[in-house]
């Protein structure tokens, strides 16, 4: 696989909607939890190709972490969602949560950084993408959270991370975000963010 490289680390630039230039919906699918420590392997040659037998086209992947940009689905976002998951499992015998958002809902969520406007370096900062809506208590409890130098701030479906001194280090783990959101989820740093966002502008 060819390594798509984004344009910047500082965010999307220009408006987005969330039709391609065939007219169908361009979306966005991040994976969990694949291809992490040698397990749940999967190829991204193979993921790009059940995509294209579930009738969606064009398929582009970024990296090996399980993030594809594609278009030709019909459907709502959990139908479509739900479609990837059964194939997934179907053909490599194991589930994989699919965090799906629409292209114009990830130039949002790179708009909406609230971190971007404070001086801090994009290298160390990371989103959380929520499956479902964070409970309401969770909204109250984390909308603002502080561990250490590290720092967490919820946007609808997003959880923002600031963590200067890694995400190896942090203690806003992803075991620690799905407990207290109450929801599956999967993390990208910014530059995968501003990657894949970049390549669905192109679709």
């Amino acid at each position: 696989m060819t390594r798509e490289e984004p344009v910047g680390d500082s965010g999307a630039v220009g408006a987005m909607t969330d039709r391609g230039r065939w007219g169908a919906p361009t979306f966005i699918s991040l994976l969990r939890g694949i291809n992490v420590g040698g397990h749940r392997k999967i190829r991204m040659e193979d993921l790009r190709a059940l995509y294209a037998s579930l009738g969606f086209s064009p398929v582009r992947s970024y990296i090996q972490s399980g993030n594809v940009v594609f278009g030709g689905a019909t459907g709502g976002g959990a139908i479509v969602a739900g479609k990837i998951e059964e194939a997934l499992a179907a053909n490599f015998g194991f589930d994989v949560p699919v965090i799906l958002r629409t292209a114009a809902e990830m130039e949002d969520v790179a708009r909406g950084n609230p971190f971007l406007g404070e001086g801090v370096d994009p290298s160390k900062l990371h989103v959380t993408f929520l499956k479902g809506a964070a409970s309401d208590q969770a909204r109250g409890d984390f909308a603002a959270h502080r561990v250490g130098s590290d720092e967490l701030r919820l946007v609808g479906r997003e959880a923002y991370l600031h963590c200067p001194g890694g995400m190896a280090r942090t203690k806003l783990t992803p075991t620690f975000l799905e407990r207290v959101l109450g929801s599956a989820s999967t993390t990208r740093n910014w530059r995968t963010v501003n990657a894949v966002l970049e390549m669905a502008r192109s679709i």
